[in-house]
């Protein structure tokens, strides 16, 4: 769930929520937690283009369109009903082909049957499993924009961008970033007279 606590993950407890969500496992109280690959595809899509999960549970392959020599999405986010017409990247794109063609699930059908409650009722399930505190399904947008943040000279502007936020204020306020703006440039502005 999207609220102030919930944080990003790290990249290993990304990995490790989505491989045990993969695999399934068995609670401490004795109860089986069978495999669920839908909810990891889904997951990991979230984590990979950074929509809100009420977006991905209703994506379609027929989202994603040929715009020239790129796909895109072509959807208007619920929340913000901004149009959404960024890149997919085409290897996410073929794992998202080869799913539907594993699970018989036609163009024009959602890739994810599942609603948002069902998702984060299994991920709290699992991050409570795994011993993770503040995780819901806004951790992996936020995963996404950390990413993003980091692997791009912390160029706050494009995560705003990325992830239709109205100002720099709101995006710097969700990721938390403010205080690491400010020791970095503290860091470099030491001026001493030799």
């Amino acid at each position: 769930m999207a609220n102030k606590k919930t944080r990003a993950l790290t990249e290993d407890e990304f990995y490790l929520i989505i491989e045990t969500i993969d695999a399934g496992f068995i609670t401490d109280k004795g109860i089986k937690i069978k495999p669920n690959h839908r909810i990891a595809v889904a997951l990991t899509l979230q984590a990979n283009i950074g929509l809100r999960i009420g977006d991905i549970v209703n994506l379609r392959l027929s989202d994603i369109v040929r715009d020239g020599e790129r796909y895109r999405l072509d959807i208007v986010e619920q929340k913000t009903k901004k149009k959404r017409e960024f890149t997919v990247q085409n290897y996410i794109l073929t794992c998202l082909q080869t799913y539907a063609l594993n699970n018989n699930i036609k163009s024009n059908q959602k890739l994810f049957d599942i609603t948002v409650r069902q998702v984060q009722k299994h991920l709290q399930i699992t991050a409570e499993h795994l011993g993770l505190e503040n995780v819901g399904t806004h951790s992996f947008r936020k995963f996404f924009a950390v990413s993003i943040y980091n692997s791009n000279g912390y160029n706050v502007e494009l995560v705003r961008e990325l992830l239709q936020h109205s100002t720099t204020a709101v995006t710097q306020h969700y990721l938390s970033v403010s205080p690491r703006l400010v020791e970095d440039a503290l860091a470099k502005h030491i001026k001493l007279p030799t």
